[in-house]
């Protein structure tokens, strides 16, 4: 099998989750770090023409998206994993999820970490509101599973961990969600989980 190539950046929770999975189905990939100076070469446009990561390269193929990418990637390469299960309930439980970590959690925690860590200019008041409208929710319908679909994880707990994980360094605390906690805690145990590096919380967003 000729090897992927990916291009992101390791601070990305979009880049993260297909990585996860890249490993986590043990495919052989290339990594190519692709910071805000490659993303707006022509080179990397062409991949990519809004110069978003991430971006992978299966041989002629390009594919954007990271949900969309880990659809891919298991369609094409482990069909008959548990990652992206075919019933027809689980299936749209899976895509309803990724839904979630397209709307809620972007503009949700991953809005405030993109503030708070790399001053981007969002709504910060805004992604707290939506942040503590969703993850009591997330918590309450995480009290009695180990994960989010089925007994085992699917792309849908890879779609919405790396974002709610890193939720702290946005300035949001998870103590008050222990169910949220045991299933960060039952991804990094998978075998081939890696974590994003950690960022410190700045001082001046003490108390944001």
């Amino acid at each position: 099998m000729q090897t992927l190539k990916l291009y992101g950046i390791p601070v990305s929770g979009h880049s993260h989750r297909v990585e996860l999975l890249l490993k986590m189905l043990n495919l052989p990939y290339e990594y190519c770090p692709a910071p805000a100076t490659v993303r707006s070469s022509k080179e990397f446009l062409r991949l990519n023409p809004l110069g978003q990561i991430p971006v992978l390269l299966d041989d002629e193929l390009i594919l954007t998206d990271s949900n969309a990418i880990m659809i891919y990637l298991v369609k094409r390469y482990a069909p008959d994993s548990h990652w992206l299960p075919e019933a027809p309930l689980a299936s749209a439980q899976v895509q309803t999820w990724l839904s979630k970590a397209s709307g809620e959690i972007r503009y949700g925690p991953a809005s405030c970490r993109m503030v708070v860590q790399f001053s981007v200019p969002e709504d910060y008041q805004s992604a707290l509101a939506i942040s503590a409208r969703f993850l009591p929710k997330m918590e309450q319908h995480l009290a009695e599973r180990e994960f989010l679909v089925t007994p085992q994880p699917t792309i849908a707990d890879l779609a919405c961990f790396s974002y709610v994980s890193a939720a702290p360094e946005g300035g949001i605390s998870l103590e008050p969600f222990p169910a949220i906690k045991r299933w960060i805690k039952r991804i990094e145990a998978l075998p081939g989980f890696f974590p994003m590096p950690v960022l410190p919380l700045p001082a001046q967003a003490e108390g944001r």
